[in-house]
């Protein structure tokens, strides 16, 4: 059964750098995108930007509350 995110941690810049899942587990941010990657984690897809590096996102549903960057820190 894949996970959820449920909050993230993030950096003195503002860049999410571990994320909890819905198990209560904490990962780091590379961990998240490969977990996404395998489909252990729901609701969220890893893409390229435009600065060449991969990113993890939420899935396009339209609901803002579910955007990584507005979960709840921990």
């Amino acid at each position: 059964m894949a996970k959820t995110i449920t909050a993230v941690r993030k950096n003195n810049e503002g860049d999410i750098v571990e994320l909890q899942l819905s198990s209560g587990e904490v990962v780091d941010y590379k961990e998240a995108q490969q977990m996404a990657k395998n489909g252990d984690i729901e609701h969220v897809n890893v893409f390229r930007g435009r600065d060449g590096e991969e990113h993890l996102r939420s899935d396009a549903d339209g609901i803002e509350e579910n955007n990584l960057d507005n979960l709840p820190n921990f």
